[in-house]
């Protein structure tokens, strides 16, 4: 059973954090959706934050584990947002299941295959040796060579956690990321289709989704529709959460 921070009633909202994340990066505009009429589950897809880790790390995988939660919480005519890799798994979910969703909205991921491009970070993160018992800072100072970014360092650093006093470790599994990285970058199955509602959000100034892209996420998602959040670049959640509440809540209440 996956992990999940529910708040609120009302309509079935899942929320699905990107590679990397957890639930907790959701916090603050789940509680939003929550207080305009949702019930919003705030999943750790597997091998992330507090929810099931196995050595086997693949879409299909999550896209079973996110179907069984729905099934265990009986759920159904579900909205469901995800972020980055979240959004691959929202687009293998909905067009494998299409019954269960009735929205789809996914932020800044496309439906084509990437090349892999987190070998910075997960080679940052090896780094870390956690057998001598580094310090929060002292973390920090061991990723800062590999990962510059201020922000992608402080998104990291949320998943640290005290397994005993004086003991941190990372809440993912950094050992099956490295062995499955390849998949990450999956495109969406020839013949996937999703004729539903569909809303991909994505950021100014990310070249996770372009324009030319479109015309293939229309052959997946007939009905999808895209929006650009000004002033964001690949979390643009969390750089501009104006902005996608009210895209997203006018793309809910249609």
């Amino acid at each position: 059973m996956l992990y999940s921070k529910i708040e609120g009633s009302g309509k079935p909202f899942i929320i699905m954090h990107g590679f990397l994340g957890m639930s907790d990066n959701w916090k603050t505009l789940g509680t939003q959706f929550a207080e305009s009429g949702f019930e919003v589950h705030m999943l750790d897809l597997r091998n992330h934050g507090r929810s099931v880790q196995s050595a086997e790390f693949n879409y299909q995988l999550m896209v079973n584990d996110v179907v069984a939660y729905c099934n265990e919480k009986k759920m159904e005519n579900i909205c469901l947002l995800g972020h980055s890799m979240g959004g691959k798994v929202a687009m293998f979910l909905a067009t494998q299941f299409p019954n269960l969703v009735e929205k789809l909205i996914v932020a800044d991921i496309g439906v084509k295959y990437y090349k892999p491009h987190h070998d910075e970070i997960l080679a940052g993160l090896s780094a870390v040796d956690f057998a001598k018992k580094p310090s929060r800072s002292e973390v920090e100072e061991i990723l800062t060579p590999f990962i510059t970014d201020f922000g992608t360092r402080q998104f990291l650093m949320k998943s640290l956690y005290w397994t005993t006093p004086g003991q941190l470790d990372f809440r993912f599994n950094l050992e099956a990321f490295i062995a499955n990285k390849e998949m990450i970058g999956d495109a969406l199955l020839d013949g996937a289709i999703f004729d539903k509602p569909t809303l991909f959000l994505k950021g100014s100034n990310s070249k996770y989704i372009l324009e030319s892209d479109f015309p293939e996420i229309k052959i997946h998602f007939p009905k999808a529709k895209l929006v650009t959040i000004a002033n964001a670049g690949h979390w643009l959640h969390a750089e501009n959460p104006i902005d996608f509440y009210k895209q997203t809540m006018d793309f809910l209440n249609v």
